[in-house]
């Protein structure tokens, strides 16, 4: 992967675009409906190579395998990652970790532990996934499985638009998959709901994930995203690392202040990860701090390969005797 490729132009004319883009949501609906969702790496990428086909659907073939091209990195990195991810709790490097995190949140919240006050005051107790949403966690439900799309999304909108711009972007998105990958390995960690179901908290604490989500659309959608991944490769928090990541980037090449308004999205993935017993706060804390060292390490790789231009050595005219 190069930044000196470029993309070639669009050709496909608005008319040609909608249709092809309605064919590719009614196809996706069918996929989703009869199939199941896309969740892994492989069904993602097709999925987004095919979305990108629809958008410029006109263009020669050429054009639509560039995708295979620029993207077979990316997909054996993920590849790699989602597979050695499984692995956390079994290669035996550690124990899996329990207790520390409990302690590291309530000394950090004054002994409580913040999902269990945030799961009764904002759902009950206990919290069941079957009671009656509120509307808040409509938001925070979405806002989590938005996870899966996010980063897909904006790697493919900077694929078509600007190829340096992605190539940058996933630089930086497959090191944080690869750092967590690491960290997994060397700390495999139970997560709230995990620790509730094992005794070690109590049994009031539940993972309500699917809560905004209950009984919305076809047959059990939530789960299908719920499956997926290792339980105890839980710190750091790619989810949280990965929303704060894409809003650094996004920060990064924007201007103006309304720029403030995108931790809004990092803010609220936290939010819905405590809530919902996905994490504890250190391991969002962690997240967070892993996509600050990838952002920084990335951007000072790219310094120090930058050439800086090459300046003429001011012509010195002999002296005359």
């Amino acid at each position: 992967m190069t930044e000196a490729s470029t993309q070639p132009a669009p050709v496909t004319s608005r008319q040609a675009r909608v249709v092809a883009l309605l064919v590719y949501a009614v196809a996706l609906a069918l996929y989703i409906e009869l199939v199941e969702v896309p969740k892994s790496v492989y069904q993602a990428f097709a999925w987004i190579w095919l979305a990108l086909i629809a958008w410029d659907v006109q263009a020669p073939l050429r054009s639509h395998l560039t995708f295979l091209r620029d993207w077979s990195i990316p997909l054996l990195v993920l590849t790699f990652y989602l597979y050695s991810r499984g692995l956390a709790d079994e290669i035996g490097l550690t124990q899996v970790h329990v207790t520390q995190p409990i302690e590291a949140d309530r000394a950090l919240f004054g002994g409580t532990l913040p999902t269990e006050y945030l799961q009764a005051h904002l759902c009950g107790v206990p919290c069941v996934r079957q009671m009656p949403r509120a509307w808040y966690e409509v938001v925070l439900t979405t806002v989590y499985y938005s996870h899966f799309f996010v980063a897909p999304v904006a790697a493919a909108v900077l694929w078509k638009r600007h190829r340096p711009a992605w190539i940058r972007f996933m630089r930086r998105y497959l090191a944080l998959n690869i750092l967590a990958l690491v960290i997994y390995l060397l700390y495999p960690m139970s997560p709230p709901w995990l620790a509730s179901r094992n005794g070690y908290l109590t049994s009031d604490i539940a993972r309500i994930t699917g809560r905004g989500w209950y009984d919305l659309g076809p047959g059990n959608f939530q789960d299908s995203f719920s499956a997926v991944g290792n339980p105890v490769a839980a710190m750091p928090s790619l989810h949280a690392g990965i929303a704060l990541l894409v809003v650094l980037y996004a920060w990064w090449r924007t201007r103006g202040a309304w720029r403030v308004l995108l931790l809004a999205y990092p803010l609220t993935m936290a939010l819905a990860l405590v809530y919902f017993a996905e994490h504890y706060v250190v391991d969002i804390l962690a997240g967070w701090l892993a996509a600050a060292v990838v952002m920084w390490a990335c951007a000072w790789w790219e310094r120090s390969r930058t050439v800086p231009p090459r300046t003429e050595e001011p012509v010195r005219e002999a002296a005359i005797s």
